[in-house]
């Protein structure tokens, strides 16, 4: 496939995150969002992360400046229709994220891929809302997406292999390692993995086992992490990742370890859900 412009639905943190690397990458991308004030904001983070890259070094003023211009933020939808590959990067909801691709579905032409970037919801499920379920998959990238290099490849039951292999090479060319995740399952690998060690953390925790400090200490020492589980879940967002609990709970064999303890429960109650909101397991106002 001659794929040229990339269309991203969010302008958030991931959402402008990968159109960042896509314009890195050489591509011509357009971000949209449902208000100018989240393209704006999206736009914003972009500059700011390319800014201290040329402050660094590691990158010119007109290399950045060229960059930027590659990135159209738009609240359009219509913007869309002439894109040849589509990475949604909407609220983690399945009903919405249906109804994003059902009029993805209509707008683009009937070639184009359409990815999500979900870290735990169903690719096949999200197919159903298509004519084109051979040609939606998943592209799951990681927190900072900048500067991490990861992505999850994720087919769907109908997902063809001419898909899988597209979203993989394009990966590759935005400078990242993927890897192909087989089977439609919640939380695909990393968040398979990694929710029961978030849960079992906020457990050991709310025992008395050992403070929250101690915790992350054991878990950066002893299995050399770059960051212990509380605080991985601050940088993610307590909302988040109560959201993939959940989904979990509800979508495996329901198992106690998937319940979500009170402790995680209640700093999402209270609005502390971490760095964004300036407080989560630990202060970050100060």
């Amino acid at each position: 496939m001659n794929i040229k412009t990339i269309g991203v639905l969010g302008a958030g943190v991931m959402g402008n995150g990968i159109a960042q690397v896509a314009a890195q990458a050489g591509y011509t991308v357009i971000m949209r969002d449902i208000e100018d004030r989240f393209v704006q904001g999206g736009l914003k983070n972009i500059d700011k992360f390319l800014s201290k890259t040329v402050e660094k070094g590691k990158m010119t003023a007109d290399d950045k400046n060229n960059i930027m211009g590659r990135i159209k933020g738009t609240t359009k939808m219509e913007d869309l229709k002439d894109v040849d590959f589509v990475v949604e990067v909407v609220v983690e909801v399945m009903d919405v994220k249906k109804k994003v691709f059902a009029e993805l579905d209509e707008l683009t032409r009937k070639d184009v891929i359409l990815s999500t970037n979900t870290s735990s919801m169903s690719i096949t499920e999200m197919a159903t809302a298509t004519k084109r379920p051979d040609k939606v998959a998943g592209m799951h990238f990681f927190n900072p997406v900048p500067l991490m290099r990861l992505v999850e490849v994720i087919r769907g039951m109908q997902t063809s292999d001419e898909t899988v292999a597209v979203t993989m090479e394009l990966s590759r060319k935005f400078g990242k390692e993927p890897v192909e995740v087989r089977s439609d399952i919640p939380g695909f690998l990393v968040n398979r993995l990694l929710i029961p060690h978030m849960i079992e953390a906020i457990k050991l925790y709310e025992q008395g086992i050992a403070s929250k400090e101690d915790i992350d200490k054991a878990v950066k020492l002893g299995l050399n992490y770059p960051m212990g589980p509380f605080e991985l879940m601050d940088l993610t967002g307590q909302d988040t990742n109560l959201h993939i609990m959940h989904y979990f709970f509800d979508n495996l064999p329901k198992e106690l370890k998937w319940d979500p303890p009170f402790a995680i429960r209640n700093l999402v109650r209270a609005g502390l859900l971490g760095k964004k909101s300036g407080k989560g397991w630990y202060d970050y106002s100060k």
